[in-house]
């Protein structure tokens, strides 16, 4: 008896997502769908080929063999599927709809909601989608239709724009200062808590970069995420290094005049060059970039 035809580009969608990230929740996380649908998709392409393509696990699922020999199949339709998306999303002329924006966790809360509050006000029949993700979302993928980077992106097919640089600075918690007095120059600063990133090592290798030798053990307290490391510098944890415009807005933070050098934050606009110009996304990412240029231009003034 011959085997139905698949008609359902869900099904591979579906099959494909639970195959990259191991789990139904998390496939489920990235087609924005439910899980029980993720789960439904799976045994449907699995009765439909009758074959078992997962091994079901306590922790998730893995490709069984048959699934490992679909996966390539189901890579290239989706390549294709997602071509004929951007193709024909990239024609459209229409200034409304929906524009997808990524962002650091650390831009998402502290950078952009003034901006994307602009850009409503400038443009009220595009509605904003914002996905906080310190990841580097897929925008071949239409993961995002635009992306703010803080490094210059090197995919394929994707159109880059460096719009901003953005200041760095040394800041503490009022609170701390008032606990442990404030350094007035580099050498005094070692003597203090200093707040760094756990396995991130850029705060290191910035530091060498600069002459100064340091290794993860010189931070009394560690953390990757920006969001909560901006929060334990705050609560008065140490002095620790932040953007120089959400510091500057908040009353429980002072800036420490140490004359030290600190190189800005490159931020750069990235989008698929089929999408770039449909006028809904070259409208926001046009104020986009005026809006960091603001940003930008605010936290470097005195």
């Amino acid at each position: 008896m011959d085997k139905p035809h698949l008609t359902d580009w869900t099904l591979i969608q579906s099959f494909l997502a639970v195959a990259e990230t191991g789990s139904l929740s998390a496939a489920a996380k990235r087609l924005r769908r439910s899980q029980p649908t993720l789960g439904r998709h799976i045994q449907t392409l699995e009765r439909e080929l009758d074959q078992r393509l997962f091994h079901r696990h306590p922790r998730g699922l893995t490709l069984a063999p048959e699934g490992e020999k679909l996966l390539p199949l189901a890579q290239e339709i989706n390549a294709r599927m997602n071509a004929i998306s951007l193709t024909a999303a990239g024609q459209s002329q229409d200034l409304t709809g929906t524009v997808r924006i990524t962002a650091s966790v650390f831009a998402s809360h502290y950078v952009l909601p003034r901006i994307l509050a602009e850009i409503r006000r400038a443009q009220p029949g595009i509605e904003l989608e914002l996905v906080p993700s310190d990841a580097s979302e897929n925008l071949v993928f239409r993961a995002a239709d635009i992306a703010v980077r803080m490094y210059r992106p090197a995919q394929l097919d994707i159109v880059a724009r460096h719009v901003a640089d953005l200041p760095l600075g040394v800041f503490a918690a009022k609170t701390y200062l008032a606990q442990r007095g404030r350094p007035k120059t580099i050498a005094e600063l070692w003597e203090h808590d200093l707040i760094g990133y756990d396995a991130d090592d850029l705060i290191l290798k910035t530091m060498a970069a600069m002459g100064f030798q340091a290794d993860r053990h010189s931070f009394a307290v560690r953390c990757d995420n920006q969001s909560a490391y901006w929060q334990l510098l705050r609560a008065g944890c140490g002095i620790g290094f932040s953007q120089r415009g959400p510091a500057l807005l908040d009353p429980e933070i002072e800036e420490l005049d140490l004359d030290l050098a600190l190189p800005p934050l490159h931020v750069w606009l990235a989008a698929h060059g089929i999408m770039r110009h449909t006028p809904r996304i070259r409208a926001v990412w046009d104020l986009l970039a005026q809006g960091l240029e603001r940003a930008a231009k605010q936290a470097t003034a005195p």
